[in-house]
């Protein structure tokens, strides 16, 4: 903020760290600790300090200012909410164990607020009555409760984070559609002002449900999602959105099935190296419950199933692996050497693509130590439903051109979604329409991880000194540095009241006391963007000007350092 007072490092409250926190796994949590913008509370609850409030305030501005300019109005519902709307969409279950739920002296139900559809579905229900009072685009900036089982990586996966959510209204699809372009015009807005590399990839809607759905992704180390993308055309995407045409193939010529004995091969690595075939060359089964009832998935022994693409598939279902006692209760299946073509009725068989009809495989023959060859599907076994369910490798084919995809981790910064009429149609929401009749209002919801940029950030920005800001979200536009005593600190002060002056947001470091390594590297370490050093040349009016990215510095009098920095 222009003209804001100066801060003095020797009142901030704020203790920089020499050693990373004995918990820290991330870069960012390390050095947001170390530096003195973070404290932890407990486990997935952090408190931010004077420098990492700045920081955290600057990214709801640029937020706020790119949804604003969208036509957007501001909100702020309560974290705090009932159960009765989350019961109505059955979200009350479907969050499962990571919703916070408490109750009321009353011994009513309550919840804090993961995200905020219903709130604001019924808010609108409240407030509009007819199509007039349509499109409207509201959103908040707020506090979001998610019990995580494992918090970690600081402030990337808490129980408590910042969050902007936005919720579009509009009486018909074709409104919609334009409302979610709209956000993520905005979005690439926000991001880009942010200095975050980043991608925008197809998704998967989850418990949000819904149809159209993306997320912004930015490339790091300490990302918590792994994403595909395509070196030759635009494609990208969530491995978890990733899916295959079904390309059947021609079986004429295929031998009949042909049981072989295989002793002792339950795993498709003793079974391939027995039979002295590739692994890609079997069928691998594996036996789920869902809501209790066993399922089977059927993948390319080469292959790995992608938990998270079963279970987003049978949501809300719950999903278990078979045990033990499962395998007694059903003399039908026989633990590994389990084969579709044995199912029947008995148990739904769910396949990836890649196990189209007329492909050829050894699988289980459905008795112990046996296995079956030349098993054709569609001739031999009939698959129920055909969903992607594999672990997307590095250079599986991109699903746009067919180039091999390239894989890397990131951390998710923004989701939109297409909701369509999900919420709307639980809590009926409805407005008069121009013909008189009731019409089914269509919704769009839009997050951005407001704390998780906070994070993203420190990421992808830090070198092996510290932390290295963008200019528009570091917490000061300088950082002056009093290497010295009296005269140092004294000419520090005056220089940064005259930048103050001029509209800068300035840092001093004016302790008393302090080396100046000490101070350097401290100054390093918070990572405002230009650091001022009034040092061995203070009595000559002359300091040093070094851009903490670059690491050039030069020496200038006071006032071409001030022309150069008011820019």
């Amino acid at each position: 903020m222009a003209n804001a007072p100066v801060q003095r490092m020797s009142q901030l409250m704020a203790k920089t760290l020499r050693d990373d926190p004995a918990d820290a796994e991330v870069l960012s949590h390390k050095l947001l600790v170390r530096a003195g913008y973070v404290r932890r509370t407990a486990a997935g609850i952090w408190s931010w300090l004077p420098l990492g409030k700045k920081v955290l305030a600057n990214v709801e501005r640029i937020v706020r200012e790119e949804m604003d300019a969208i036509g957007a109005q501001e909100v702020l519902l309560p974290a705090l909410l009932p159960r009765e709307p989350y019961d109505a969409t059955g979200r009350w279950d479907e969050y499962g164990a990571e919703l916070f739920r408490l109750q009321d002296r009353k011994g009513g139900d309550y919840l804090l607020g993961p995200t905020h559809e219903e709130i604001f579905t019924l808010l609108v229900k409240d407030q509009a009555s007819s199509y007039k009072d349509l499109p409207v685009i509201l959103y908040q900036i707020q506090h979001k409760y998610r019990d995580e089982a494992r918090p970690r990586a600081g402030i990337l996966r808490g129980r408590e984070f910042l969050m902007k959510d936005s919720y579009s209204f509009d009486t018909e699809d074709e409104g919609l559609a334009q409302s979610y372009a709209m956000h993520r015009q905005a979005y690439q807005r926000v991001f880009e002002r942010l200095g975050l590399d980043y991608r925008i990839c197809a998704a998967t809607a989850g418990a949000m449900g819904g149809s159209k759905s993306e997320e912004f992704l930015a490339p790091a180390e300490a990302g918590e999602d792994t994403f595909a993308d395509c070196p030759n055309c635009d494609f990208a995407a969530n491995t978890e959105a990733i899916t295959y045409e079904l390309k059947a193939v021609d079986a004429e010529g295929v031998a009949a099935i042909e049981e072989i004995p295989t002793p002792d091969t339950p795993t498709i690595e003793t079974l391939a190296a027995f039979l002295e075939v590739p692994a890609s060359a079997t069928l691998k089964n594996l036996l789920v419950k869902v809501d209790g009832e066993i399922v089977a998935v059927g993948v390319p022994g080469d292959r790995e199933v992608d938990m998270d693409k079963v279970e987003a598939h049978f949501a809300p279902g719950t999903v278990e692996m078979v045990t033990e006692a499962d395998f007694a209760g059903r003399p039908d299946l026989v633990r590994g050497y389990v084969g579709p073509q044995g199912l029947g009725e008995k148990v739904k068989f769910i396949a990836d693509p890649r196990v189209a009809p007329g492909t050829a495989w050894i699988t289980g023959a459905n008795k112990a130590g046996t296995h079956a060859r030349n098993v054709v599907g569609g001739r031999d076994f009939e698959v129920d439903q055909y969903v992607d369910v594999v672990v997307v490798q590095e250079g599986d084919p991109c699903p746009k051109c067919g180039t091999g995809l390239k894989l890397d981790r990131a951390i998710e910064i923004g989701h939109i979604f297409q909701l369509g009429r999900k919420y709307a149609d639980a809590l009926k929401l409805d407005v008069l329409g121009q013909n008189g009749k009731p019409v089914r209002v269509t919704m769009g919801s839009y997050g951005i991880g407001v704390s998780r940029a906070v994070a993203a950030l420190a990421e992808q920005t830090a070198d092996e000194q510290g932390l290295c800001w963008p200019a528009e979200v570091a917490p000061a536009d300088v950082h002056v540095v009093a290497a010295g005593k009296a005269l140092q600190i004294e000419l520090a002060l005056e220089v940064s009241e005259k930048l103050r002056a001029a509209g800068l947001r300035v840092l001093v470091d004016d302790r008393a006391g302090v080396s100046p390594g000490v101070k350097f590297t401290d100054a390093e370490l918070i990572g405002v963007p230009k650091i001022l050093v009034a040092g061995r040349r203070s009595g000559e009016g002359v300091v040093e000007l070094k851009d903490r990215k670059t690491g050039e510095r030069e020496e200038l009098t006071v006032d071409e350092a001030i022309a150069r920095l008011t820019a």
